[in-house]
């Protein structure tokens, strides 16, 4: 068990480690953290997104900053470890805690790259989980349409780092804001498999975004 370092979170014990999510207990300690300050309008970002009925949309992790994050990490779409109906029971979170190898190799580069937890949120450049990762034209729009609503809830944001190609097609919307832009590979064990070198690579990659002459406003 450990404590949050930040005083972002209430008191109380959480699990923070690979794959903890798959406990059902640790699932309802992070829907309790839902309710904390930081997680408020995040929470209704998520809301307005399901009133959509396009998928289900998980929550941002509240073990991350919340609104006082500095760093997004944009993925390419929620998986079935995201969702909590299905053939295998999901955390309803975007979380590196989550039970499938990408999100552990995710929390593995995190702490690679010495990126603080707290500074950071992660969340996808489609939002909704509609069964299939395969991603279409109009949901990659669609997606993108809703990040000017996210990044203004995000009012210390300071650096986007797109992961994957997917992700990366959102780079027309972000460039030319205050914020700087960086690349990385996908985390994923398909990558590692086809990619090997720019995989191993992506630690190094996510700690550029922790020096300040690193990216680029314009990406």
């Amino acid at each position: 068990m450990k404590r949050s370092d930040s005083g972002l979170h209430s008191p109380g014990e959480y699990v923070d480690a690979p794959r903890t999510l798959r406990d059902p207990r640790e699932r309802e300690r992070r829907r309790a953290m839902l309710s904390l300050p930081h997680m408020a309008p995040l929470v209704e970002y998520t809301a307005r997104l399901r009133e959509q009925d396009r998928g289900e949309v998980p929550e941002f992790d509240p073990l991350d900053g919340g609104v006082n994050a500095q760093i997004l990490f944009v993925f390419e779409k929620p998986g079935p470890m995201t969702a909590e109906a299905g053939r295998r029971i999901g955390s309803g979170f975007i979380s590196r805690n989550n039970d499938d190898p990408t999100a552990e190799n995710t929390y593995r580069f995190m702490r690679e790259a010495r990126i603080p937890r707290a500074v950071t949120a992660i969340w996808n450049s489609v939002p909704w989980w509609n069964g299939t990762r395969k991603i279409g034209r109009s949901e990659r729009k669609d997606g993108a349409d809703e990040f000017e609503s996210l990044c203004g809830r995000l009012p210390r944001l300071s650096a986007v780092v797109m992961v994957g190609k997917s992700a990366e097609r959102l780079k027309p919307y972000l460039e030319g804001r205050p914020w700087k832009l960086f690349l990385s590979a996908h985390p994923s064990l398909l990558v590692r498999a086809t990619f090997r070198t720019k995989w191993e690579a992506i630690p190094s990659e996510w700690a550029k975004v922790m020096s300040p002459a690193s990216g680029s406003g314009g990406g």
